[in-house]
C-alpha cells in the first residue's frame, strides 16, 4: 500500500507536469503535442497509475515504468544544453552528440532486459543478469543462442528492440562521424590546461605546403631544448593530403597541431592558445601571383596577432622590402627581397656567398658525407656543420683567458687552440653587434661572443677536462698554444716556428699588390718565413687601417689608365633617393650629378651619347648582368653591396638590368646616382636581347626567379621556363658564371643537367641516402649549390627558424650581406690565392698572417678543384657509323627554341628573312642537290664534295652553337672578336669549406672569405699614419675584380 501511494503521486506530479508543458507550449496545432513521443511515453507510465485510484482490481496490473529512462534520457539531454548556454560554453556540440549515443544505447540496453526478464517470467523465468547477458550479445550481432526468449511476447519484443536499434543508432552514428570529420578539418581546439602546462608555437601560413612543413619542423626540433615543445598550425585552408600523412606519423603526430582558422578572428586565436604561446611565426605565401596582396595579409595577421596577444613575440616573414615598415613592430623580421637581391649581388663578388649563408642557418652536426670515398665530400659535409654561436667572454674556457686583449689576437689565438673562429662581439652597454671590431677593440668579461664551431662550447666541456688534467701532470710542452692542442704533431711544430719571429723581419708590400708579402728570411736560407705574432693590444705605429676615403691610389689610377677615355670622378656619399621606406643607409660611390634617365638606357643612344651597345662604352671590367621581371625596390639592394664605398673604384663592374618589363621613373630615380648603372628591356629567352645587353663582356649572369612562374598547375613546374632557358645559355656561353635563383630547391638537380654522367647520377643516390638519414641539406652535394651557382629562398626560410634561438642570427646575416651598417662593423669580402702566396701554406698560419697584417679574420675557403666527368654521350659524330644527310636538321630545334627575331635586322645576304637558314643546313641542301648530279661532275670533284660533307658532320656541338651566336652577332650589328671559343668549366667542381681545420693546406686559386674591419672605424687618425698602414696590408684597396670572380 504505501508502494502503491509513492508511485500514485510521482504519476500525477509527471501528469500534471506535462500537460502545463503542452499548455505553455501550445502553438495552435494540438494534434503535434500529443503525438510527441515523450508525451506518449508519459500517458503509459503515469494515466494507469491514476486509474488505479478510481479502479481498484487495476493495482495489480503490469506498467512498464522502465520505460521512463528515454524520459531521463530526453531530461538530460536538455539539462546539459541549459548548463552550456548558463556558463557560455562554446564547440560542445561533439560532447553532446558523444553523450546523446551513450545515452541511447543504455537505454536501449535497459529497456531491453528489463522487458525481457518480465515477459520471461511465463516461459524459462530469465534472471535480470540473463537477460541482460541476452541483450549484449543481440545488439553485438554476435549471436551464441544459448540463452533464448521461448514465449512469443518476448519474441516480439525482441523484434522491435532490433528494428528501434536499426533506425536510431545509424542516425546518431552519422551526426557523430559528421561531427567528427568536420572537427577533423578545423583542427578542434588547443586546450587551456596543456597551454599552461606545455610549451607551445604558433605558426600562422595563408596555405601549407609539405616543403615549408618540413622545412620548419626539422630545422625547429633540430634543436636539443626545444624537445619539448608542440607546434600549434592555424591555416585558413583544410589539410592537404601530403601534410595529412605527414602529420600521422609518430614522430610529429604527438607533437604537431593542426588548426584550420583564420588569424584575423579572435575565436581561432583563442583556439590556438595565442596568448599563451612562446612565439608566433606568420609567414607569407611567396608562391602567389601577387605577392604584394600576400604581404597585406601578412601584416593584417601580424596586426591581429599583436592586437590579441601583445606580450607574445613576433616573428614575420614579409617578401617586397616595401612593405617591411608595416611589422616593424615585431621582434624579428625578414624581408625576402632584401636578403635575395644582397646575397645575389655578393655570388658576384665573393663567388658562393648564397651557399656560405645557407650552410650557416642550416641546422647540421657535419655527419653528411662522411661515409663517401670522395675526399672533397668528406671535407665539404665535415665543414657544413658549423654554426654560429655566442656565449658571454666572461663564462666561456674558449675567451676568457683573453680578457684584456685585443679582438684580433683573441680570434687568432682561439681559431689555433681550439679551431673556433672568433667573428664579432657585442658590448653589454651596447646592443649592437660588430663583425671584427678591429684590434683596437679590448674584449671584456661583459662582451657576448659570436663564434663559428662544429658545436657550441657548452657540448664542448671534454676538451677542458682533459686540459685540467694535463695541468695537473704539469704539461710543458704547450708551445705558443698556452694550453694543449687538438692539432696533429707537424701542426704543433710548424705552428711553433711561426712565433720566433719579429716585426722587422716583415717588409712592406706596395700598395697596387694582391699578393701576401713573403717576408724577408733570417740568416739561413733553409730557415722556412715566418710571420708576424699578432699583438695583443694595438701598436698604432705598424697596424691602421686604410682610409678609404681619401684613397690616393685611386687619385693616380688616372694617369696610367687609356688616353683617350674620359675617366668620370665618383663621391663618396649616402644615395640621396631610396625607393622604400625602411632601407639601411650605406656610404656608396655616386656620380657627381646625377644621370638622366636617357643615359641608363643600356641599347638605345641620346642626346648625351650614341652608344647602342656594352662594346661601345669600352667597360674595363667585366659586366654583372641581372635578369629580373620587373625592377622592384628589392633589386635596389642588389645594386648598393655592389657599389659601397670599402670597394674601389677599380673594381667596380658595370650592372646591367635585363627586364621584361619597363622600369617605373621612381626606380629610375633612386638608381640614377650610382656610377655604371644600366638597364634594357628583354628576356632571356631571346638570344638577341642577351647579345645586346653585353652577355660576352660579362663575368655573372644572374637569373632571378619571375613571379609570373612562380605558381603553376603543378608546383614544381614553377621553375621548368627558367631552368631549360639556364642550361641553354650555359650550352651556348660555357665561359659564363650564371647565377640562378630557383622557386624549388630540389629542382636544383636540373641545373647544367647531363643524362648520362656517371657522376651526377652517382650524386643523386647520395643525396637519397643523406635523405634517408635524416639530414636537413640533403641537397648540399648538388655540384651547382655547392659552386654557389644555384639559390632558393626557401633555403633561407630556416633564418627566421633558428631566430627563435639564436636571436642574433638574423642581424649577423644582414651585416654579412651588406644590408645594415653599424659604425665599427666589418663586411664580408674575399682574396684569392696565387702562386706567390702558396709559401703560406696552410689555413691557421693564413689565418695568423691576416691577423697581424690587415687584422682580417677569414671564415672559410671557396675550393676549385679539376675532375673529369665520365659520361658515355658522344661528343664526336665520326662515332655514328651511319650517315643519313635528310635527317641533318638539328640546329632547326635550336633555333626555333630561342625564338630569334629578325623583324627589326635586315640580313644582307638573304631576300627571305623569314627563312633565313644556318650554315649547316643551307650546306646539307646544297649537298644534296650536287649529289642528285654526279654524272655530270668529274671525280675530282665528286671527291671535294665528299670531303666536305664528311668535314659537316664531324663539327661539334660546340661550334654548332659558336656559329649560331657569331651569325646572330652580324644580324646585330656587333663585333665577333669577343666571342671566341669558350672553355668549357664542365671538368671542374667547387665547393665551401666553412672555418677548416688550422692544418688545412693552401690550393692555388682557393678564394678566401674574409671579415674585414671597418675602414672608417678611425678614420680620425692622422693621414700619414693611414698610409703607412696600407703596405703592410692584403691590398683591401685595390683586389683584382676578375682574380676574385673568375675561377
Amino acid at each position: 500500500m504505501p508502494l502503491w501511494a509513492i508511485q500514485v503521486s510521482v504519476a500525477l506530479i509527471s501528469f500534471l507536469e506535462t500537460m502545463l508543458l503542452i499548455y505553455l507550449s501550445y502553438k495552435g496545432n494540438i494534434w503535434e503535442q500529443i503525438f510527441r513521443i515523450s508525451f506518449i511515453l508519459e500517458m503509459i507510465n503515469t494515466v494507469p497509475f491514476i486509474i488505479t485510484i478510481f479502479w481498484s482490481p487495476l493495482r495489480n496490473l503490469f506498467i512498464p515504468v522502465f520505460l521512463n529512462c528515454w524520459l531521463a534520457k530526453y531530461a538530460l539531454e536538455n539539462m546539459i544544453n541549459d548548463l552550456h548556454r548558463a556558463i557560455q560554453r562554446t564547440q560542445s556540440a561533439m560532447f553532446n552528440q558523444v553523450l546523446i549515443l551513450i545515452c541511447t544505447l543504455l537505454c536501449l540496453v535497459f529497456t531491453g532486459t528489463c522487458g525481457i526478464q518480465h515477459l520471461e517470467r511465463a516461459g524459462d523465468n530469465l534472471s535480470l543478469f540473463k537477460s541482460f547477458y541476452f541483450c549484449i550479445v543481440t545488439f553485438s550481432t554476435v549471436g551464441y543462442g544459448d540463452v533464448t526468449p521461448k514465449i512469443w511476447p518476448s519474441q516480439l519484443l525482441v523484434v522491435i528492440m532490433i528494428c528501434v536499434a536499426l533506425v536510431v543508432l545509424p542516425l546518431q552514428f552519422e551526426e557523430l562521424v559528421y561531427l567528427w570529420m568536420e572537427r577533423q578539418k578545423s583542427g578542434g581546439n588547443y586546450s587551456r590546461h596543456r597551454a599552461q602546462t606545455e610549451k607551445h608555437v604558433v605558426l600562422c601560413v595563408s596555405s601549407l605546403k609539405i616543403d615549408l612543413l618540413m622545412d620548419f619542423l626539422n630545422e625547429f626540433y633540430a634543436h636539443p631544448r626545444l624537445q619539448d615543445y608542440y607546434v600549434v598550425i592555424l591555416c585558413p585552408t583544410e589539410m592537404d593530403i601530403q601534410v595529412r600523412r605527414v602529420l600521422q606519423i609518430p614522430l610529429w603526430s604527438q607533437r604537431v597541431i593542426y588548426l584550420q582558422g583564420s588569424a584575423l578572428k579572435d575565436q581561432d586565436l583563442m583556439r590556438a592558445k595565442m596568448d599563451n604561446g612562446e612565439a608566433c611565426f606568420i609567414l607569407s605565401s611567396r608562391n602567389e601571383a601577387d605577392r604584394t596582396a600576400a604581404d597585406h595579409q601578412t601584416i593584417l595577421r601580424a596586426w591581429a596577432v599583436k592586437d590579441f596577444a601583445p606580450n607574445c613575440p613576433l616573428y614575420v616573414q614579409i617578401l617586397k622590402p616595401e612593405n617591411k615598415f608595416h611589422v616593424k613592430f615585431a621582434d624579428h623580421v625578414v624581408c625576402e627581397e632584401e636578403c635575395k637581391y644582397a646575397m645575389l649581388a655578393l655570388n658576384c663578388v665573393c663567388p658562393a656567398t648564397s651557399t656560405l649563408i645557407t650552410l650557416l642557418v642550416h641546422t647540421s652536426r657535419g655527419q653528411e658525407g662522411q661515409e663517401s670515398p670522395e675526399q672533397w665530400q668528406r671535407m665539404y659535409g665535415r665543414c657544413s656543420g658549423n654554426e654560429v654561436y655566442h656565449i658571454r667572454m666572461g663564462d666561456s674556457k674558449f675567451f676568457m683567458e683573453y680578457e684584456g686583449k685585443s679582438f684580433t689576437y683573441a680570434a687568432f689565438h682561439a681559431h689555433k687552440k681550439y679551431g673556433v673562429c672568433l667573428i664579432g662581439i657585442r658590448r653589454e652597454e651596447n646592443k649592437s653587434i660588430l663583425l671584427n671590431p678591429g684590434p683596437r677593440h679590448i674584449m671584456t668579461a661583459s662582451d657576448t661572443c659570436f663564434y663559428i664551431n662544429i658545436t657550441k662550447e657548452e657540448n664542448s666541456a671534454f676538451i677542458f677536462k682533459q686540459e685540467e688534467k694535463q695541468k695537473k701532470k704539469g704539461f710543458a710542452g704547450r708551445g705558443i698554444y698556452d694550453g694543449p692542442s687538438r692539432l696533429p704533431v707537424h701542426s704543433i711544430i710548424a705552428s711553433m716556428g711561426t712565433v720566433a719571429m719579429d716585426l722587422q723581419n716583415t717588409e712592406c708590400r706596395p700598395v697596387n699588390s694582391s699578393k701576401l708579402t713573403l717576408p724577408a728570411e733570417n740568416g739561413s736560407g733553409n730557415r722556412r718565413p715566418s710571420i708576424a705574432p699578432v699583438l695583443e693590444l694595438a701598436d698604432s705605429s705598424s697596424l691602421l687601417p686604410c682610409d678609404l676615403l681619401s684613397d690616393q691610389s685611386e687619385d693616380e689610377m688616372t694617369q696610367s689608365d687609356d688616353e683617350g677615355l674620359t675617366v668620370v670622378e665618383y663621391v663618396k656619399g649616402y644615395p640621396p633617393n631610396s625607393p622604400y621606406i625602411g632601407s639601411s643607409p650605406t656610404l656608396c660611390h655616386l656620380l657627381p650629378v646625377k644621370a638622366p634617365f636617357c643615359c641608363l638606357r643600356l641599347d638605345k643612344g641620346c642626346k648625351h651619347n650614341s652608344y647602342e651597345d656594352a662594346k661601345a662604352y669600352g667597360f674595363k671590367n667585366k659586366l654583372i648582368i641581372v635578369s629580373a621581371e620587373t625592377a622592384g625596390n628589392g633589386l635596389y639592394n642588389f645594386i648598393v653591396p655592389l657599389r659601397a664605398y670599402y670597394r674601389s673604384r677599380k673594381e667596380l663592374n658595370p650592372i646591367v638590368l635585363l627586364l621584361d618589363n619597363k622600369p617605373e621613373n621612381h626606380f629610375l630615380e633612386a638608381i640614377c646616382c650610382f656610377p655604371m648603372v644600366y638597364y634594357m628591356e628583354g628576356t632571356i629567352d631571346n638570344l638577341d636581347s642577351l647579345l645586346q645587353c653585353g652577355i660576352i663582356y660579362a663575368d655573372n649572369l644572374v637569373v632571378v626567379d619571375k613571379e609570373s612562374t612562380m605558381s603553376a598547375e603543378e608546383d614544381y613546374m614553377a621553375d621548368a621556363k627558367t631552368i631549360v632557358n639556364v642550361q641553354t645559355m650555359f650550352r651556348l656561353f660555357p665561359s659564363l658564371s650564371i647565377i640562378t635563383e630557383l622557386t624549388h630547391p630540389s629542382n636544383m638537380r636540373f641545373m647544367q643537367f647531363r643524362a648520362k654522367d656517371s657522376y651526377s647520377l652517382a650524386l643523386s643516390k647520395l643525396e637519397k641516402k643523406e635523405r634517408e638519414n635524416g639530414s636537413n641539406l640533403a641537397f648540399m652535394f648538388r655540384l651547382p649549390f655547392a659552386a654557389g651557382r644555384v639559390f632558393s629562398i626557401s633555403m633561407l626560410d630556416t633564418l627566421l627558424y633558428q631566430s627563435f634561438v639564436k636571436d642574433y642570427m638574423i642581424t649577423i646575416t644582414r651585416l654579412l650581406l651588406g644590408l645594415d651598417t653599424t659604425p665599427g662593423s666589418g663586411y664580408l669580402c674575399a682574396m684569392k690565392i696565387t702562386e706567390d702566396d702558396l709559401w703560406i701554406r696552410t689555413y691557421g698560419r693564413l689565418f695568423q698572417k691576416l691577423c697581424s697584417s690587415s687584422a682580417e679574420i677569414p671564415i672559410g675557403i671557396y675550393r676549385t678543384e679539376s675532375h673529369m666527368f665520365s659520361t658515355s654521350e658522344p661528343h664526336d659524330i665520326r662515332t655514328q657509323i651511319s650517315i643519313n644527310v635528310e635527317d641533318c636538321e638539328d640546329t632547326k630545334d635550336v633555333k626555333e627554341h630561342w625564338n630569334i627575331k629578325t623583324s627589326h635586322h635586315r640580313n644582307s645576304c638573304s631576300s627571305d628573312q623569314s627563312e633565313h637558314p644556318l650554315l649547316r643546313r643551307k650546306s646539307m641542301q646544297w649537298a644534296r642537290r650536287l649529289s642528285r648530279k654526279g654524272n655530270k661532275h668529274t671525280s675530282k670533284t665528286a671527291e671535294w664534295i665528299s670531303q666536305q660533307r664528311l668535314s659537316l658532320y664531324r663539327r661539334s656541338e660546340r661550334q654548332e652553337l659558336s656559329e649560331l651566336v657569331k651569325n646572330r652577332m652580324k644580324h646585330l650589328g656587333l663585333p665577333t672578336t669577343g666571342y671566341d671559343e669558350m672553355n668549357d668549366h664542365q671538368n671542374t667542381l667547387s665547393y665551401v669549406l666553412i672555418n677548416p681545420p688550422p692544418d688545412t693546406r693552401l690550393e692555388l686559386s682557393d678564394i678566401v672569405y674574409l671579415i674585414r674591419s671597418d675602414p672608417l672605424a678611425h678614420v680620425s687618425n692622422d693621414s700619414h699614419s693611414r698610409k703607412s698602414s696600407c703596405s703592410n696590408k692584403l691590398d683591401p684597396c685595390n683586389p683584382e675584380t676578375r682574380d676574385e670572380t673568375q675561377l
